[in-house]
């Protein structure tokens, strides 16, 4: 199987474009390609508006040719050197003078917050010191494009919350071009403007995060991203407007709004819809369309909310949200609405 199969992307200036997917789908070695750290078999790489990898022509420009900033998972921090001088170390390579390289080096230095520690050693740092070193070597010599290539992975839960929000402002203060590897749901979302999801070597959709989120392309995408309650049924005869009845495995159905015209009826189907898209309620409105009975069957209390599975009948069991404050309790009856709008057909 190919690492990377028959990938074709395009990069917008000053947007953050994601490479979103699970380990061993191909982001990484995407990323290593358009750094030059990679050769590609076959294709062509085409970076401001010219043509830095052609395999048919023969043709590839060596990493330090192309102007791209990259930080890595690991940091590739040198112990050996003080913050100062590993941020300076591009410069010096490239054969700065020294002036203009120290005043280059401390206005980066201050720019990722780390005016002051110019002298400290890079043993001394901590994770979130040593990713901002990292960061402010990759924009020393202000590449038109940076590379990042899961560089949250190593930090802790809340240092991983600020650093997305200290990348995201800085992006937006330099309008710097980002290329973004991570198999992380969160980071992506909160972090892209657009978002490329792959699996096994092959792009699956490329759109903005709301877009990925609402509305996903394939099964992939939409059980990739969140949580996706899934629930088997049949395609009925019975059309209400815009909307399509699906008899579930039980004797209930729902009425859906998406869903593909060329559905015939008797079909078997799964019908999904978001957790946080069901209200769940202790009291039954008969008024409401769509709403399922169930029993609450586990109950996890996560702080701001609780995550509740409830028990419709036979095997299938769903998986909805409540608040924190509300009062439940395991084996008691509720009631579950499900808004046709939000709900999608998947054929099976």
């Amino acid at each position: 199987m190919k690492a990377v199969d028959d990938i074709s992307l395009e990069v917008q200036e000053g947007e953050v474009f994601t490479l979103l997917g699970p380990s061993g789908c191909g982001k990484t070695t995407t990323l290593r390609v358009v750094a030059g750290l990679e050769e590609p078999d076959e294709g062509e790489i085409e970076y401001q508006g010219r043509t830095v990898v052609s395999i048919r022509r023969r043709l590839y420009t060596p990493p330090h040719k192309r102007n791209m900033g990259m930080v890595f998972q690991s940091y590739a921090i040198w112990p050996n050197m003080t913050v100062f001088e590993n941020v300076a170390y591009p410069l010096s390579l490239r054969h700065v003078p020294a002036k203009v390289a120290r005043e280059k080096t401390l206005r980066v230095l201050e720019l990722v917050g780390l005016a002051g520690l110019e002298d400290r050693p890079a043993p001394m740092l901590s994770g979130g010191q040593q990713q901002r070193v990292a960061i402010a070597r990759a924009l020393v010599y202000e590449p038109a494009l940076l590379l990042l290539d899961e560089p949250f992975s190593n930090l802790d839960a809340r240092l991983r919350e600020q650093m997305r929000l200290e990348i995201k402002l800085l992006q937006k203060r330099l309008g710097i071009t980002v290329l973004f590897v991570t198999h992380d749901q969160i980071e992506a979302l909160s972090l892209s403007s657009r978002i490329a999801v792959l699996d096994r070597g092959r792009v699956q959709q490329v759109a903005s995060p709301d877009e990925i989120y609402l509305h996903p392309a394939t099964s992939f995408v939409r059980d990739f991203l969140g949580k996706t309650v899934l629930l088997r049924g049949t395609t009925g005869d019975a059309k209400d407007g815009d909307a399509l009845e699906i008899h579930l495995s039980g004797p209930e159905s729902l009425f859906c709004s998406r869903f593909s015209p060329d559905l015939a009826p008797g079909q078997a189907v799964h019908v999904a819809v978001r957790p946080e898209d069901i209200v769940l309620s202790s009291a039954c409105d008969h008024d409401r369309r769509n709403t399922l009975q169930g029993t609450v069957e586990a109950l996890l209390f996560v702080g701001d909310r609780c995550e509740v599975q409830v028990e419709l009948g036979g095997e299938e069991r769903v998986l909805c949200y409540a608040s924190g404050r509300k009062k439940l309790k395991e084996g008691q009856q509720v009631y579950l609405n499900v808004p046709e709008e939000l709900v999608t057909v998947w054929r099976t």
